[in-house]
């Protein structure tokens, strides 16, 4: 089963969500529908899907999200910048 890192901001520069899931579209549904109010994207607003990777195995991705939330914040933000320059919403789905 595959799966997907992922990050999600409030704005750009602000601030920065790192979570992992086999269904991205789904997560970030779910995110934006504060689904859970008490966790970290909701109580920070970081609902904006600005990076993501695709793995073909799911602890893959476990292993990448581990290693990224050791990252210092300015290695992160130059890894969204590496894909998403303007920190644009890249998820399509409902609207959204």
């Amino acid at each position: 089963m595959g799966g997907y890192v992922y990050m999600l901001a409030s704005k750009k520069g602000g601030t920065i969500y790192i979570g992992v899931t086999a269904d991205l579209s789904q997560r970030v549904c779910d995110h934006k529908q504060r689904i859970n109010k008490k966790d970290f994207a909701s109580q920070y607003g970081a609902f904006r899907l600005v990076w993501y990777e695709e793995y073909d195995d799911i602890t893959d991705a476990i292993q990448r999200e581990k290693s990224l939330k050791r990252w210092r914040r300015q290695w992160k933000i130059e890894l969204i910048e590496s894909m998403n320059p303007d920190w644009r919403e890249l998820y399509g789905g409902m609207g959204w």
